[in-house]
């Protein structure tokens, strides 16, 4: 266990454990029983901070979209423990509420609230930004969640560069509500859609960084080695980096870090990404209770800068 009040970091107001655990895998790969365990064995570690989204997950025949929302709502209602939480959702994907129109918005909160079985979400990102709708519109909407108290801080995920500029000048100007994370893309195998531009602009407005796809779907776990055969649901996509040059350099350095640190592959690779100009928190699901340990170690490791570098160079 590690102490919790020295371990949180700041997103706004909200105190965050440094390792996000991702709920895409809940009502997916990891049933109502499992997610519990996990849920369970990640709190237990001083695990708060939990990132889900109102699609999940709609692409698996029979489910509706939500099920990952329910089964953390129903875990913090049997628990007796939501006020310990910091939750956040997604929403502009819900096969109900496609898109980010001020009504749609309003209504998908709403149902994410039913969901998750709260009166506020912690931390509510648009998943997929809606050209279709103003800028200012979008912001405005936002605003008012958190007016009426049914959003408490928000963030923004997948989004082009001017119209995420255009959102935070508006915001400011305004004096709306303002976004306080960013939701990128970021891992060691996948650094030039964050590093540059983006990351100035999150810099320049303090937002705080919530990378997803840490562990690149797995890879980044060091399960993925030339020959070998994983079962996931997620195999083809991380399986791809072994083709690059690149990937297997940087699991060559995370081999040598992670024997020099005692510590997992995984665990190297997401204190690295933890390590990085922003990142508040890296987001990693485990669909089995083996998988989390590594995850949660990641919280507690801090890398030399010398193993900084060489991750850094390997990944270049």
């Amino acid at each position: 266990m590690i102490d919790e009040k020295d371990a949180m970091h700041k997103i706004g107001d909200l105190d965050v454990f440094p390792l996000c655990l991702g709920g895409n895998v809940f009502g997916w790969t990891a049933d109502r029983e499992r997610s519990f365990q996990i849920l369970d064995a990640y709190a237990g570690a001083g695990g708060n901070f939990l990132d889900t989204a109102d699609s999940y997950s709609a692409w698996v025949e029979g489910n509706r979209g939500g099920e990952s929302e329910s089964i953390i709502g129903e875990w913090a209602e049997a628990r007796g423990n939501r006020d310990d939480l910091v939750i956040a959702t997604k929403g502009g994907r819900h096969p109900e509420h496609p898109g980010l129109a001020a009504a749609t918005m309003r209504a998908a909160v709403d149902d994410s609230l039913r969901r998750l079985r709260t009166d506020r979400i912690d931390l509510y990102f648009t998943h997929f930004d809606d050209p279709s709708v103003p800028v200012e519109e979008i912001m405005t909407t936002l605003d008012g969640l958190v007016a009426a108290g049914k959003v408490r801080q928000i963030g923004v995920s997948n989004i082009e560069l001017d119209r995420l500029q255009a959102s935070l000048e508006f915001a400011e100007r305004e004096g709306k509500a303002r976004y306080v994370a960013i939701q990128p893309e970021y891992n060691l195998v996948s650094r030039g859609s964050y590093e540059g531009p983006r990351r100035d602009l999150a810099e320049k407005y303090g937002l705080a960084a919530v990378p997803y796809y840490g562990l690149a779907s797995g890879f980044l776990t060091g399960k993925y080695r030339p020959g070998s055969t994983v079962d996931s649901a997620r195999a083809g996509g991380a399986a791809r980096h072994l083709e690059t040059e690149r990937g297997r350099a940087v699991l060559a350095a995370l081999d040598i870090v992670a024997e020099e640190q005692d510590v997992p592959v995984a665990t190297v690779a997401l204190a690295w990404l933890a390590a990085q100009p922003t990142v508040a928190a890296p987001i990693a699901s485990a669909r089995t209770l083996e998988q989390l340990p590594p995850l949660v170690e990641a919280a507690r490791t801090t890398l030399t800068p010398d193993q900084l570098t060489r991750l850094t160079e390997a990944s270049t």
